[in-house]
Formats: structure tokens, sequence, C-alpha cells
């Protein structure tokens, strides 16, 4: 969904009306509450300027709400929105929902200014003021930050407007990792190696992103500094460097790596680069994804035969096996911890599709169906949508979907074929 393809409402409001349920994540239900958004104010009453800042904002601000799936958005482009005088106004939207958004920008030339407030209407009172400023670049990124504060105060839990999904794409005839924003927006090229460059995978604090290159020859690991805007080499052993999931302290990381030999998971030290093989005679194993609370390792393993779904017991080294199907690759543990989501298929003449399992493997259920090929899953923040690979448009694309399987999109439209994404922190 992307932010600025959404226009506003201009219909008359609807009253306040009954709860609305909607089911996003496995075996969840989730309230929407009603939430009204006010048009957003120019600084300067004259500025056309400022109106159109105002305007970007709250374009982008109703997108990030209205994608959570947690607000009933309560709108009347005509109502009152300035409430320094308060009362008059207040009293309107509170026959219309629980809570009310509004803002003020101001475009300064080379760089812009944004307020905006989130009201209790129950008691009057304002529950959270944000003030930003910054360079036009920084926009999108200061309206997605108020959302997902809006997001926080009024469900108590996490937004994820702010978060970004990396992936591979070879529309430059070379695959190159890109970075988007959750929405498909902002669409950035991160490298420029004219290689091999896959599966990028984020740091724990979202400020580093590690991938596997062939740009010297053998598929080594490198690391994308985004702060400091800097690439270097991370790993370099011979052979496989596939980076996987980090320890929830984020100082080991585990990994696919080969050393001249079948590949193998490992765990490795990233401040020391010190090395740990966590598996023994267990075939070709590799694709490994950390359990939230760090205890547990699942991945993928031909040891029966055909590539299958594995557990590891960091403190026993004892494995169990979860799924028993022709092909299964790609696992990503869910942020909550109560599912895996991988990339498999039950028979051989089937196509790709995205499944999820609970820990015991007992229940497997079917995300997607007849849309192509659909590979490499990967969670959102909050374990309530997936991004993954599909070809259901006839290339590999990105797509995104809610955790039940419903109201897949493409991320971005760009050219060439996209691959293995990994949804940032």
């Amino acid at each position: 969904m992307k932010a600025l393809a959404l226009l506003l409402l201009l219909s008359a409001p609807l009253s306040a009306g009954t709860d609305i349920y909607i089911g996003i994540t496995p075996g969840q239900e989730v309230k929407k509450t009603a939430l009204a958004l006010a048009s957003f104010l120019p600084a300067r009453a004259d500025s056309r300027e400022d109106l159109a800042v105002a305007a970007q904002f709250r374009d982008i601000v109703r997108a990030d709400l209205m994608y959570s799936r947690y607000f009933d958005l309560k709108e009347d482009p005509l109502a009152r929105a300035n409430l320094d005088d308060g009362k008059e106004s207040l009293a309107y939207w509170k026959g219309l929902a629980g809570y009310l958004v509004t803002g003020k920008a101001r475009d300064a030339g080379n760089f812009w200014t944004f307020s905006a407030r989130l009201y209790d209407l129950s008691s009057g009172k304002v529950v959270t003021e944000k003030f930003y400023q910054g360079e036009k670049r920084a926009l999108r990124r200061a309206a997605h930050m108020f959302a997902d504060d809006v997001v926080q105060r009024v469900t108590g839990r996490p937004g994820i407007a702010h978060s970004k999904i990396a992936f591979t794409n070879n529309a430059t005839g070379r695959k190159e990792i890109y970075m988007a924003d959750y929405d498909g927006e902002a669409l950035t090229r991160l490298t420029s190696d004219n290689s091999i460059d896959l599966l990028p995978r984020w740091s724990q604090d979202g400020t580093r992103i590690y991938y596997t290159t062939y740009k010297w020859g053998n598929p080594d690991m490198f690391e994308i500094d985004l702060k400091a805007g800097k690439i270097r080499p991370f790993t370099t052993f011979q052979g496989l460097n596939i980076p996987g999931g980090f320890s929830p302290d984020g100082m080991t990381m585990v990994m696919t790596l080969s050393r001249g030999e079948d590949p193998s998971i490992y765990a490795l030290n990233v401040v020391t680069k010190q090395l740990k093989k966590l598996l023994r005679n267990f075939g070709v194993s590799s694709s490994p994804t950390w359990s939230p609370d760090g205890t547990q390792v699942a991945f993928v393993s031909d040891r029966a035969g055909n590539p299958e779904i594995y557990v590891l017991e960091m403190a026993t080294g004892k494995t169990r096996r979860l799924t028993r199907m022709n092909w299964c690759d790609s696992p990503s543990w869910s942020p909550s911890g109560d599912w895996i989501v991988f990339a498999g298929r039950e028979t051989p003449r089937e196509s790709m599709n995205i499944f999820i399992t609970d820990l015991t493997g007992g229940q497997v259920r079917r995300l997607t169906n007849k849309a192509g090929d659909n590979e490499d899953p990967s969670w959102s923040p909050d374990g309530r949508f997936i991004a993954f690979t599909s070809t259901r448009r006839g290339r590999r694309e990105i797509f995104v979907m809610d955790a039940d399987g419903s109201a897949p999109h493409p991320l971005t439209e760009m050219k060439g074929h996209s691959f293995t994404p990994s949804w940032g922190p």
C-alpha cells in the first residue's frame, strides 16, 4: 500500500458505530478503535507551501494508521481542526471517536517543521505531542514515527510504520541490495557491486544489513553500515558465507558456512569472529533463524532425504523435526515466538507456497495457494504481516500480506526480479 496514493475521504463523517473486529494474527482478533483524523493545518494561514507540506504529512500519517488495521478512522475535511481554542471543536470530534489526531506543518525552504497532537477525547487532554524538524528527505520518516507514536499510545503495541524492508533486485542486470519503507516508498539502492548480492539480513538495532556477495569471487558476507554509509567485508571464509538471524542481545549471528564441506549451521561472535559449529552429522543444513528468546534455532536440513524444518535447543544440543513435506525452505521465527513461517510444498508437482507451523509441528497452515511460486517469508516486527517473494504476476516480486494470508499486495513497482526480503526491526 503506497502512502501517497491514498486520497482523503471527502464524504460526510459517519457517526461513531459499533466496534469492528478483524483477524490478522494467527488465532487472534484485533479490535478496531474509532480514531478521528482532522485536517492538518499550515503553520502560516496564507502559505500555499505550508498547506502542501501539511497535506503531505497527513496523507502519510493517514495511510500508516489505515495500514495498521487498528483504527476505524473518522474524517471530516470541513470540520474545525484548530483546537488551540479548544472546547467547541473538541466536543464535535468527541461525538465521533475516542481519540483525535491533529497537526501543523511549515515549509521553510531547505527544511520543514511538523508538530502533531493526539487527544484523548474522553478527558479532552493532549496525551501525545510531538515536534519534528528536518530536511526534505526526512519528511516521510517523521510522519511514520508520529503514526507509530499514535499506535503505541492508543493500543499499547509497537507500530511498524518506521520499519524498512531490504531485498535483492536485478533491474540493473546484476543482483543488488535495495531498501524501501514498509509501504514500498523511499526505494533506495544500497549496493553497486556489479555482481550477485543475495540474502540481506538486519542487525538487531536496525543500523546494519548483512548480505552474501560474489564480488570477490567467493560467496562472502559483507556488512552495510547504514549510519556511516559504508560497506565492508564481514566474513570471508572459504565457501558459503550466508547470514542468518541474531541472538536477542545482537552479539551472536547464526549463519550458514560450508568451509569446503557440506553447508552447516554455525554461531558467530560478531565482535571476535569466533565460530562454533552447532550441528554434527546432520547432512546439508542451512537457513537458520533464532527464536526471540534466544534458546532455540530453527533451520532446514536434508537429513531425512528431503529438506525439512528442524529446531535445535541451544542449551542441550537436541534437535526435533517439525515438518513432513516434500520440500521446505527459508524458516522465519515470529516475534512472539509462537510460530515459524516457511516456504514449502506438500507434493513434488505443487508450486512453492507459504506455510506457518506451531512449535510442535502439529498445526501447519497454508497461507498462499494457486498464486504462482511463493517463497522467502519474513515477519514484520510486530508479527502481524509477512513479506515474501511471489511470481503470481509473472515475475518475481516482493509481496506483503497479513499474517493470516489475507490482503496480499506488491510492496513496490520496479523493473526486474526481486528476491529474499528481510523486514527490519
